[in-house]
């Protein structure tokens, strides 16, 4: 195969990765693929995405072969980097970008930074705030979440910082069971008087929304190995959190001789 279709095709490959790396659904990671390539000039062009996964076969006028396999383990969300590679397949189909161009411009979204730490630590703060006055709380519960959530953060960005990665499963055991101790240690100063919304509020940022939607979204396209994937993955964290959370009420139990809520 020609160097110019291999650059078109890896370009293509890299952008699908990207995507998949960062949460997109299947069908939008295999659009993106085909869109570049044929921007580019390559027809025949055969992309097969999975959640943890691209194969990718193309063949260019001369019959020439390409064949490319990509493993991408399941990441969270990264709706800024999605959004990025979405605009610059528009473009690249408008003829804004040449190949070097374009694959300077995949580096430069590579390279871009996420959200900053306090910046992350705030949003699980008012989120937290935010649901637990949804599910009925008050002011002094709303702060109580905030704070809550706002900690969770605080632990779970210390162990991303850490050199050796952490299981997914235990992460979120740990984050259950730290959000539900900084709940009962708030809701026992004094800060509110609703327990459950408190707690529910706290645990939210945890919860694997993103995922899960994704995951339906994959079953209504189809893609039903890809979307069991994700739904047994966002089943996994939501037992990790269900798994902390209750491990914190059995210690609060054998520790005080009742229940918190």
């Amino acid at each position: 195969m020609e160097n110019e279709d291999k650059k078109v095709l890896d370009l293509s490959m890299e952008a699908g990765r990207i995507l998949l790396d960062a949460g997109a659904e299947i069908f939008r990671v295999e659009e993106t693929i085909k869109r570049i390539a044929m921007a580019f000039g390559i027809e025949k062009c055969s992309p097969f995405v999975m959640s943890t996964g691209i194969f990718l076969t193309a063949e260019n006028e001369e019959g020439e072969m390409y064949a490319s396999v990509k493993h991408i383990p399941i990441q969270g969300a990264k709706l800024h980097r999605i959004a990025a590679v979405n605009q610059l397949s528009r473009e690249i189909v408008e003829g804004k970008y040449t190949i070097e161009e374009a694959e300077k411009k995949l580096e430069e979204i590579k390279k871009e930074p996420g959200k900053s730490d306090i910046s992350r630590m705030l949003a699980s703060g008012v989120g937290s705030g935010g649901f637990c006055y949804l599910l009925g709380g008050q002011a002094m519960d709303m702060l109580a979440a905030f704070l809550s959530g706002f900690l969770l953060y605080v632990v779970l960005l210390a162990f991303e910082k850490r050199e050796k990665t952490t299981s997914k499963i235990v992460l979120n055991m740990i984050g259950g069971f730290c959000v539900s101790l900084f709940a009962v240690i708030f809701y026992r100063m004094g800060l509110g008087n609703a327990p459950g919304s408190i707690l529910v509020g706290s645990v939210m940022p945890l919860v694997p929304g993103v995922s899960l939607v994704n995951a339906v979204r994959d079953f209504a396209e189809g893609n039903y190995i890809g979307g069991g994937v994700r739904f047994l993955d966002a089943l996994m964290v939501a037992l990790g959190i269900a798994l902390g959370v209750s491990l914190m009420h059995v210690v609060y139990f054998r520790m005080t001789g009742g229940s918190l809520l």
